[in-house]
């Protein structure tokens, strides 16, 4: 059974953040607004687009990523807009279904749209680190959170909750709190699915 490292993986993310505040700042602040203008068309591509500079800058990789790498996410265009439409309407699909329910389905509703986006936490980093399709990596990502399933959606929420801040506080401030998930969740799927160690905390 995978451990689920709710602590390490958050203060890590955090650190994470921190070292390359600039560059990860500007790259949500584009992948927002693209993801915005298009109606969510390129949310997909530009969230590809982010994962691949959290990953790269988690493996330390030499020369750091550039801004430009954002726009590498469309290498994952399809797929990605797949993983988004596909999931997000059987989403939406089930919270009405179950919010039929007077009471009971609203609180059945909020726990399968927060079980379902832990089940499906890795899916678009393993679309981008593994080329897997969409389907195999939701399917992958499923088999892997399942196995372990109570902290890891423990884990999802307090994730989701934080990335989620910036919107509720303040809109804009989602271009801040947007990375910041993006970090945690690579640390946890570098540990979880292996790769290279996740660069010293940042000191100071």
């Amino acid at each position: 059974m995978v451990e689920v490292k709710i602590s390490p993986w958050i203060q890590a993310g955090f650190n994470l953040f921190k070292e390359n505040f600039g560059l990860l700042v500007l790259v949500s602040l584009v992948a927002v607004l693209l993801g915005s203008v298009t109606m969510g068309i390129l949310a997909g591509p530009m969230m590809c687009g982010v994962l691949l500079v959290t990953m790269n800058l988690a493996e330390g990789r030499s020369p750091k990523p550039q801004f430009g790498d954002l726009f590498k996410g469309f290498s994952y265009f399809l797929d990605s807009l797949l993983f988004v439409v596909v999931w997000g309407i059987i989403m939406i699909i089930g919270s009405l279904i179950l919010n039929i329910v007077p009471i009971l389905g609203q609180i059945a509703s909020l726990f399968f749209v927060y079980a379902l986006q832990a089940l499906l936490m890795f899916g678009l980093f393993l679309v981008i680190d593994r080329k897997m399709g969409f389907w195999p990596a939701s399917m992958e990502s499923i088999n892997m959170v399942k196995q372990n399933f109570w902290p890891f959606l423990g884990f999802g929420i307090i994730a989701a909750i934080i990335g989620s801040l910036g919107a509720i506080l303040c809109g804009i401030g989602v271009i801040l709190t947007l990375p910041i998930q993006a970090c945690i969740m690579t640390v946890a799927y570098k540990d979880v699915f292996g790769g290279p160690p996740v660069p010293p905390p940042f000191q100071g």
